[in-house]
């Protein structure tokens, strides 16, 4: 998202955190800006009942956590690394001026949010009235859009596994291997060796 040589000129530090290391805990304060440079992160937070719910999945190259910086208000989910990470971290103070001093960048942050928050807006549609086969087919779109920037006829390899997909569409992930099976009979998602391919 941010050039790496701009960060760098700002003083960003990078952190290796271990792979199920908290970044980050929900209910924390905002202080910094956090960004890949090497890794997996999920951010997720627990009903009451403890299922887990992630809230998205970030790889390298992308930002987390970013809302609640430029709130001024608690993190409303935990950040926890996916696998051994390295971690751009820069101080909101020194964020504030990268961002007035960088207007092309500033942009790009913004551009990246409101993608963010469109996704939140399909998922939390789908999740409230949408039956499993069509809440996977709209993560998977939306993967394959806006992570991977392919074109609708062009495949790739989901990098999910079935309980990333359940928790990512409020499903169980018994629900999910039975929809994927239905998927694939239709010819929607191929699945090669328990690999989905879309």
């Amino acid at each position: 998202m941010v050039p790496e040589n701009i960060l760098n000129a700002y003083q960003a530090s990078v952190e290796k955190y271990k792979k199920d290391e908290v970044i980050f805990e929900e209910n924390d304060n905002a202080h910094h800006y956090f960004q890949i440079h090497q890794g997996q992160v999920k951010m997720n937070n627990y009903n009451e009942n403890g299922k887990e719910f992630i809230q998205g999945i970030f790889y390298a190259g992308d930002s987390f956590g970013e809302p609640p910086l430029f709130a001024d208000i608690k993190y409303p989910a935990a950040a926890v690394a996916l696998e051994d990470s390295l971690i751009y971290k820069l101080s909101k103070p020194k964020l504030i001026n990268l961002l007035e001093e960088q207007p092309k960048v500033h942009f790009h942050i913004t551009e990246r949010l409101s993608k963010r928050l469109f996704y939140k807006s399909l998922m939390a549609s789908e999740i409230s009235s949408e039956e499993p086969e069509h809440r996977i087919v709209s993560l998977l779109h939306f993967l394959k859009k806006h992570v991977h920037h392919l074109k609708d006829h062009e495949e790739f390899e989901v990098d999910l596994k079935r309980q990333q997909i359940a928790d990512l569409t409020g499903l169980r992930v018994e629900t999910v291997i039975r929809a994927c099976k239905n998927l694939e009979k239709k010819n929607k998602i191929r699945i090669i060796k328990r690999k989905i391919f879309f």
